[in-house]
């Protein structure tokens, strides 16, 4: 059975060519030719991985894959973009995209990125399992750290990088395998966000002293829980 991609691009001469190289490839391709097209056509006929334009008009990328992230946590979402600042990336990571491509690109290296995708589809998926950590529970699949019955909602990224630490409590966990976990590559750009999110997972874990999270410099990050005496 063929993989059904959803292309999502405003560029018709892109659209054109893209698709017929999928096609190709014996992809089943919808296309669509901005946001609001493809939310309606994602409701209609689903797919199996969306690749979509960020700059579009009536809705944008980003807007359009928030939406589709109400429907669905898991398929697989690949940006396009023009943009090159990792705020800009960072943000549709953070939406829940599992991968970018910048404008231009090659063909070729599209068409690997979809196909190591599709080979795993759980590659950016949140496994269905609750953390107890110390005295927080740490709901994965809602995105939620729990603390006395007070629920706090972590963004996709916060929760990829804390799903690595909670499965590897007491141990270091190397910071270029959170980063693929996370970005899909170790890059020296993201560095500093990866900082950035862990700062923010200390706020969030305030409420236990037993609890912190150790920069091992160099090597990477500990998520470590004092033993009561």
């Amino acid at each position: 059975m063929k993989a059904k991609i959803l292309f999502v691009e405003d560029e018709q001469d892109l659209s054109l060519i893209v698709t017929d190289t999928l096609r190709q490839q014996a992809y089943d391709v919808v296309n669509a030719i901005d946001g609001i097209d493809g939310l309606a056509k994602y409701k209609a006929h689903g797919a199996d991985l969306i690749v979509a334009d960020v700059m579009m008009p009536r809705l944008d990328g980003f807007a359009m894959a928030r939406e589709i992230r109400r429907i669905s946590s898991s398929v697989p979402i690949i940006f396009l973009t023009a943009k090159s600042t990792i705020d800009d990336i960072e943000e549709g990571f953070d939406i829940g995209a599992n991968d970018y491509l910048r404008k231009p690109f090659e063909l070729r290296e599209l068409i690997i990125r979809i196909k190591s995708l599709l080979r795993n589809k759980s590659y950016g998926q949140l496994t269905n399992t609750i953390h107890h950590i110390g005295s927080y529970i740490f709901d994965a699949t809602a995105q939620l750290l729990i603390f006395n019955g007070r629920e706090t909602a972590l963004s996709n990224i916060e929760v990829r990088i804390l799903e690595q630490l909670a499965t590897n409590i007491g141990k270091t966990v190397d910071a270029s395998e959170l980063m693929v976990a996370v970005w899909g590559r170790d890059e020296i750009s993201n560095r500093n966000s990866l900082h950035g999110y862990i700062h923010k997972l200390r706020r969030a874990l305030r409420h236990d002293p037993d609890i912190s999270i150790i920069n091992q410099r160099g090597f990477g990050y500990q998520l470590a829980i004092r033993p009561h005496k």
